[in-house]
């Protein structure tokens, strides 16, 4: 039976619902079979988790080693205003619509359902390509315990792969489980990380003599080093650290209440990411001189991160050990949302009619068993080509990743404006959603301005100073450089162009074949798959704590 409440003095209907997706009415096809067995701490610490990753820990240092310790600062904070808007918009979207495709569903219901084709199929590429370099980076960070023991480092791989089934088998609460934990210990890495980079800066631990302060900034080059150039390499950089802030749209669709869960991961996680990021780049700048050669840790190891650094001058013995368990726990966690994302896009593309029907099969725990066979059996592979050969072309295919995130955060606004469009055509009030997106238009707008410089940046850097054949009297070692490069340049225009070029493929290829149309905004579907809270979700949403708890709520 309807009845009218109140929230936040718009008038909304509810009716009485069961929490499993499979027992709702007004269902998509998309969420028939999931379970809404994610609560509002696993939403958190999969958001957090999503983002902090061995980016940070790992090649943080580069970016300060190449721009200096301003320029990978304004950096990290440029980036980190694009995702602030890119997250509203998942936010208010998937708050009103948590499909498991998440935003790249949203195509087909405001724009064209070649779109979606075209993003679920790309975004789906994205995770499966991610997980072979995951299996890769994996096997790496444990050569530093097993170097010297003839223990193989694919024996690991496998093992991952085997506890990955099994967790993902057990259904959504065991993953969000696993990230939970997690997410902790990488939250307390760096809360450990920024105090005892405080107390070294002030010369409080460590060396007492030496008073850091700000002195890095005034060496010569700082504090930005190399100029614009060296900014916007840093800053595309920066932007595949961030990779992953988006989970939250696809995790909505297996939410308890997504009305409470989504705009408290999008709002109280972007403060605290932006503590975690800005604050730990600007303490490794003030630290560590731009010019150390130990920032750029050329073999990518956690004994050389610039964490590691910081954690040695504070006198921490064993930081390398420390530091080595926490990026393999990361690594660990990477590939664990992996698969869930995988699984979860051959799930959305099967529901759409875009895969084979049998793909969008679910089990009574809400597991879709084919699509994470699919997704175990392309792991397995993946084997092959890291430890067997052909590295040269996966490493090609790896340097795809981030250009299909950079994709989709650009979409992603997009597709927010063409949300608005519709809802207004419609006659729709905007206090009618069940989340309102802030500094909507204009914080979007901005949004747009830096995602299209940032993407302007790399087709730039993809292009610039082709590698030149060093001619007939050329020495082995010149040829040798000339081959590297080469090899580095194609990888990074096949990296940048790539994603656009088959994305474009996609989506003509699948209008021209089905013969699809724009969606009229009036006729915009912006109710099917919509949540609708029981009485017990509104009453949560309705109750406010004391100001204290939600004060730190924000930070904790």
């Amino acid at each position: 039976m309807a009845e009218k409440f109140e929230d936040n003095g718009a008038e909304k209907y509810q009716i009485d619902q069961m929490h499993d997706v499979d027992t709702a009415d007004n269902l998509a096809a998309e969420q028939v079979g999931l379970k809404r067995d994610l609560r509002l701490r696993h939403m958190i610490m999969i958001a957090i988790s999503g983002t902090i990753g061995t980016g940070l820990f790992l090649t943080s240092g580069r970016a300060i080693a190449t721009a200096g310790p301003a320029g990978a600062l304004v950096s990290y904070a440029l980036i980190g205003v694009w995702l602030v808007f890119v997250c509203q918009a998942i936010g208010e979207i998937a708050t009103l619509l948590p499909l498991p495709g998440a935003f790249n569903a949203w195509g087909a219901r405001v724009f064209d359902e070649a779109f979606s084709f075209q993003m679920t199929w790309m975004y789906f590429m994205n995770w499966a390509l991610t997980i072979p370099a995951e299996l890769s980076a994996a096997a790496v960070i444990t050569e530093f315990w097993s170097a010297g023991t003839g223990f193989p480092s694919w024996v690991v791989c496998v093992l991952i792969i085997a506890v990955m089934v099994v967790v993902n088998l057990f259904g959504v609460k065991a993953y969000g489980e696993l990230e939970y934990w997690f997410s902790i210990l990488k939250v307390c890495t760096i809360i450990m990380f920024i105090i005892c980079g405080i107390c070294v800066d002030a010369g409080w631990i460590g060396n007492p003599a030496v008073v850091y302060g700000l002195d890095s900034w005034t060496i010569p080059d700082s504090p930005f080093k190399g100029g614009f150039l060296a900014f916007i390499k840093t800053l595309v950089s920066t932007g595949f650290a961030y990779g992953g802030t988006e989970m939250t749209g696809v995790t909505a669709a297996e939410s308890r209440n997504p009305h409470k869960h989504v705009p408290r991961a999008v709002n109280t996680v972007l403060i605290r990411i932006a503590f975690f990021y800005i604050t730990s780049v600007f303490l490794l700048g003030a630290i560590i001189r731009h010019d150390d050669p130990g920032l750029l840790n050329p073999d990518g190891s956690a004994k050389g991160a610039a964490f590691t650094l910081v954690f040695l001058k504070a006198g921490i013995n064993g930081a390398a050990n420390f530091m080595n368990a926490v990026v393999f726990t990361s690594i660990f966690s990477a590939i664990n949302s992996d698969f869930y994302i995988a699984t979860r896009m051959l799930l959305s593309l099967s529901r759409n009619g875009w895969a084979h029907k049998s793909i969008g099969y679910t089990n009574k725990r809400g597991v879709p068993l084919v699509a994470l066979a699919i997704i175990t059996g392309c792991s397995c592979l993946s084997l092959i080509t890291i430890f067997v050969g052909s590295g040269v072309v996966f490493q090609w295919f790896v340097s795809i990743i981030g250009s299909i995130i950079l994709q989709s955060w650009i979409l992603i606004l997009f597709l927010h404006f063409r949300f608005r469009y519709c809802w207004k055509k419609q006659g729709r009030a905007v206090n009618d959603l069940p989340y309102v997106s802030w500094g909507y238009p204009y914080g979007s707008i901005l949004a747009t301005i830096i995602g299209l410089f940032v993407l302007g940046c790399n087709f730039y850097l993809s292009v610039m100073s082709p590698p030149s054949h060093p001619g007939d009297n050329a020495t082995p070692e010149q040829l040798t450089d000339y081959a590297k490069n080469r090899d580095d340049f194609i990888k990074n225009l096949l990296g940048t162009w790539f994603p656009w070029v088959f994305s474009a493929m996609l989506f003509f290829g699948y209008k021209f074949a089905r013969g699809t149309k724009l969606v009229k905004a009036e006729e915009a579907d912006l109710d099917t798959g919509r949540f609708i809270p029981t009485p017990k979700d509104v009453q949560e949403l309705q109750t406010k704590q004391p100001l204290y708890k939600r004060f730190f709520k924000v930070f904790l």
